[in-house]
């Protein structure tokens, strides 16, 4: 049963991870970096520089992530850029000689061209299996926010989670919760950012909208659609947006 970070697949593929990506990693870290890019930082206090500090064996030292970095400030123009230096360093740089001896054990199993077709989602899914998902008990775990559990549109929710093919309910747990890995002890014991933290489903906007996950919250946020085969449409296009193809037998 092994499930790896995104990151870990992406170094697998020799993909570039994103910022997005830490979030299956450090939450709380993800949120700070969507606030740094989201927003102005003379309106948000924040004073930064091309640098980051280690608290690596008890030792705190500075770390630049470009030369002289501790004294270059980062601007508006530039925070995407520190961003993503940021992340490179946190799951890439700081770990490449894990990396490295990982992937020299794990090409020696298997080349490098024969998984280069798949996305990083995908090769979860081809190393961990397709997992058997008990929608039932997923139902019986769930929260709801705006919606009632009675109301119609749950009603037809559940109709069409039941009738998704396996690979498609496991692209729909990647989706929601950021990995394809069902709990031991089932959807009771769903782990989120702050330990256990049940599938919930949110209430929200236009039904012109796609529907939107938040993995760190395993948050579905569901607009209200005219009707059944609408819901089912919308969800498996959110689904293959931000996850690709899942077709394996």
């Amino acid at each position: 049963d092994a499930h790896f970070t995104p990151s870990l697949y992406k170094h697998m593929l020799g993909v570039k991870p994103t910022h997005h990506d830490m979030e299956a990693i450090d939450p709380d870290y993800y949120k700070n970096l969507k606030l740094i890019l989201e927003h102005n930082l003379d309106d948000i206090g924040l004073e930064l520089t091309f640098s980051i500090e280690d608290h690596s064996f008890g030792r705190l030292q500075t770390i630049d992530l470009v030369p002289n970095g501790r004294n270059i400030k980062v601007a508006e123009e530039s925070k995407e850029k520190y961003v993503s230096l940021v992340c490179q360093h946190r799951m890439t740089t700081s770990i490449k000689s894990q990396i490295k001896a990982f992937l020299e054990g794990f090409h020696e199993m298997v080349r490098p061209e024969l998984i280069a077709i798949f996305t990083a989602k995908e090769l979860e899914l081809l190393i961990s299996g397709l997992p058997d998902i008990d929608i039932f008990d997923l139902k019986k775990h769930t929260t709801y926010q705006g919606y009632r559990s009675t109301d119609k549109e749950m009603e037809w929710f559940w109709n069409v989670m039941t009738s998704l093919t396996r690979s498609q309910k496991a692209a729909f747990l990647q989706f929601v919760t950021g990995s394809s890995k069902v709990p031991l002890n089932g959807f009771a014991e769903l782990q989120g950012m702050r330990g256990i933290q049940r599938f919930s489903i949110h209430k929200v906007g236009a039904s012109s909208a796609l529907p939107a996950a938040h993995t760190c919250f395993n948050q579905l946020d569901l607009p209200v659609y005219q009707n059944e085969e609408e819901l089912k449409v919308k969800l498996l296009m959110a689904i293959e947006e931000g996850a690709g193809s899942f077709e394996f037998a």
